[in-house]
């Protein structure tokens, strides 16, 4: 027979453990919520700090101003900063300048150097001199950002003058600050070299329906007006928390509760690190209303870069077709506010297929995360070390890629090579991939133009009187943003109460640990509060696309709104206009075997280039270090040496067999047979069996260069 005490003496072990983990969790709990006081204590006492200060880059490294944009005759509130390497690295002086320009979409700059493992840390690691465009809190009454895209071309002309030796410099565009990389570099391709873009909206009517809403806001709220109306009452400045509080309410289960509960849930081990991501995140900056009206109109609901249709600095229309350095874009399809559709349809849009970017002698290279979230693009410390770091050795190797289009692929080990692509296999263009065609937000931008004049004609004088500097600060000092900031700074007696607490907590903290019963149902209740909250998004992000297409995408807004329907082609390139010219003419012919040893070794790098599927890193390392000890390439500029790839390209376009026959005819001596040879080889190294037409090309090169003196 069972004994009956048994069973009493295991439900009185049973409740004493309950209670002991009762007890642990309660300690536990009182403790995490003291030091979590304190942490938000701290968030909001800096962020009243930083705005005393004038919001400083939270930049990690040394830096010197070099070139104040306030001194220029359209003054900006933008600087140049270089930033100062290690005492004990030695930067050679014909090293490429690296220049990083952060996105101004609300918060304040730094955060592409705001730690080691960074933009900043990784170029300065290659040896690279790094610069830096930093910009204030507050903007200068009146700039524009032509005025500002005018300075960011000074502070590189002044780069320029720093390196002579140097290759034009690298350009980092973050976000919003790939508009302005991409800009400057297709207004003035002769001062600026690669570019690296890192989740930016160049083409944002591109998207997926259900997984982008964002794109749908700006018709459903009616285009640039409100943007106007706020920089009105602002007192003609618009106030970056809206842009911050945008961002946020894309995912209101983060932004209410997860961000602040997992602080909670590990205050002992997150403490600094939501210390010092928070003081980027919770710096607002200013725009004046001239900038913002540009962002809106021109960029997000207009879309008109991508069409060729903005001014640049110089006063000129814009065409990214201009583009001739390399460009590396870097996306990710965790990323939900710059989807992957947004950072690659521009490619389709500008240039139209893979020939017409070959045409152009362009290499464009772009490299997807699985997951990563946006900012995660820019911070995450696992991105940075694996890919930014071939991001940027990829500035150096791109341009011994053949021209045309390329993923970037890291593999599980860490190896890298370029695959090519095909437009189709971007899965970007107008609409993305299931998305609708580009009717609806063709509907979008000419009502948004409709709204702001009448908003211009009727409202805005009305407005403006009441947009004194009183009313502005009021108005900003109100925002949610701040309000939340405020309430947990010292000026609260309970978060005060608790930083006097906080030392005695740390010197005795007793955390309850995971298996805890109580600490799981905690985990389960905040399971439930995150599912509840994208529950809400999803509903509402549904009844907006829903809403959306139903008042942009009908036979009536079609009817009203026809005439923006009608948009020119963008210009076409000047700088191309050769390439039309007798492409099969005796002009050409004659100059098949013109020139020496550069041209021979050029036309066999390309057509081995334009029948690989496949290039591994290793073979552009190998090929850098060959060519770098080459006298032919070090007597010659830059510039003469894309001619000479430029027309041998085309040589190859008009009769491939016949300029390949005549390679003997330039490359004569043994010893310069020899180093093309070896330099051909080097071009597949490492390719294995996956490219066997380009394995048998150069079979058949190595046979046409063979020369039997040698033998």
């Amino acid at each position: 027979m069972e004994n009956p005490f048994s069973t009493y003496a295991s439900m009185f072990s049973d409740g004493c453990a309950l209670m002991n983990e009762a007890l642990a969790y309660q300690v536990d709990f009182g403790q995490r919520m003291t030091l979590f006081l304190d942490t938000k204590r701290e968030q909001g006492d800096n962020f009243i700090e930083e705005n005393r200060k004038g919001l400083p880059p939270v930049l990690h490294f040394d830096y010197e101003v070099i070139f104040n944009g306030r001194d220029l005759d359209d003054p900006v509130n933008y600087s140049l900063a270089r930033i100062t390497p290690d005492s004990d690295r030695k930067i050679p002086a014909d090293a490429r300048p690296v220049v990083i320009i952060d996105p101004r979409a609300g918060h304040g700059p730094g955060i592409g150097g705001f730690r080691k493992e960074s933009e900043v840390g990784m170029a300065m690691r290659k040896d690279h001199p790094v610069y830096f465009m930093i910009f204030t809190q507050e903007p200068v009454r009146g700039q524009t950002l032509s005025h500002v895209f005018k300075a960011h071309i000074e502070f590189l002309k002044v780069i320029r003058l720093f390196h002579p030796e140097a290759e034009r410099p690298a350009i980092i565009g973050n976000c919003q600050g790939g508009w302005a990389a991409a800009l400057i570099a297709a207004d003035r391709p002769d001062i600026t070299g690669p570019l690296i873009l890192n989740g930016s909206p160049l083409s944002y009517w591109a998207g997926r329906d259900t997984q982008n809403p964002m794109r749908y806001r700006g018709g459903l709220f009616g285009g640039v007006w409100l943007a106007s109306l706020s920089a009105d009452l602002g007192n003609g400045i618009f106030d970056g928390a809206q842009l911050v509080s945008g961002f946020e309410d894309l995912n209101p289960a983060n932004s209410l509760w997860n961000k602040d509960y997992n602080l909670w849930r590990s205050v002992d081990s997150e403490r600094d690190r939501y210390i010092f991501f928070e003081r980027w995140w919770n710096g607002f900056v200013f725009m004046t209303k001239e900038e913002i009206q540009f962002v809106v109109q021109d960029l997000f609901v207009g879309n008109r870069l991508e069409e060729g249709r903005v001014e640049g600095g110089s006063g000129e229309i814009v065409d990214l077709r201009k583009l001739k350095d390399p460009i590396i874009v870097f996306a990710s399809k965790g990323d939900n506010i710059t989807p992957p559709e947004q950072a690659l349809g521009w490619i389709e849009r500008v240039w139209g297929t893979v020939s017409e970017i070959k045409v152009r002698h362009q290499v464009i290279v772009y490299l997807l995360h699985e997951d990563i979230g946006h900012l995660g693009i820019f911070v995450s410390k696992r991105v940075i070390l694996k890919e930014h770091k071939e991001l940027i050795d990829c500035v150096g190797l791109a341009k011994f890629l053949a021209p045309g289009l390329y993923e970037m692929i890291i593999d599980e080990e860490g190896e890298v090579r370029f695959e090519v692509r095909d437009l189709t296999q971007l899965k970007g263009g107008e609409g993305g991939e299931g998305g609708k065609d580009a009717g609806p937000f063709e509907n979008v931008r000419k009502a948004s133009e409709m709204i702001q004049e009448l908003y211009e004609a009727i409202l805005s004088p009305l407005v403006k009187p009441w947009g004194n500097e009183v009313m502005a600060t009021v108005i900003r000092e109100s925002s949610p943003l701040r309000q939340r900031l405020y309430a947990v700074s010292s000026m609260n007696p309970v978060t005060r109460m608790a930083s006097a607490w906080a030392p005695y907590v740390r010197d005795y903290r007793m955390e309850a640990p995971e298996d805890n019963s109580f600490r799981k149902v905690e985990q389960v209740l905040s399971d439930s509060v995150v599912s509840l909250l994208n529950g809400y998004r999803d509903i509402r992000d549904t009844a907006s696309e829903l809403l959306f297409y139903g008042m942009y995408d009908n036979p009536m807004a079609h009817f009203i709104l026809q005439e923006a329907l009608d948009i020119p082609d963008p210009p076409l390139d000047v700088g191309c206009e050769d390439l039309k010219k007798e492409p099969h003419g005796e002009h050409w012919i004659s100059r098949m075997v013109e020139g020496g040893f550069l041209q021979g070794l050029m036309r066999g790098l390309l057509v081995l280039g334009s029948v690989k599927q496949v290039v591994d890193k290793q073979q552009l390392t190998t090929m850098e270090s060959l060519l770098k000890g080459q006298k032919y390439l070090q007597e010659m500029t830059l510039p003469e040496v894309k001619k000479v790839v430029k027309d041998q390209s085309q040589l190859l376009k008009v009769s491939r067999e016949l300029a390949i026959s005549t390679l003997p005819e330039l490359i004569k001596s043994p010893e310069d047979r020899l180093t093309a040879t070896a330099i051909f080889r080097a071009s597949l190294e490492g390719a294995g069996d996956v490219d066997p037409a380009a394995k048998g090309l150069l079979s058949h090169l190595e046979a046409l260069l063979k020369d039997r003196q040698t033998l």
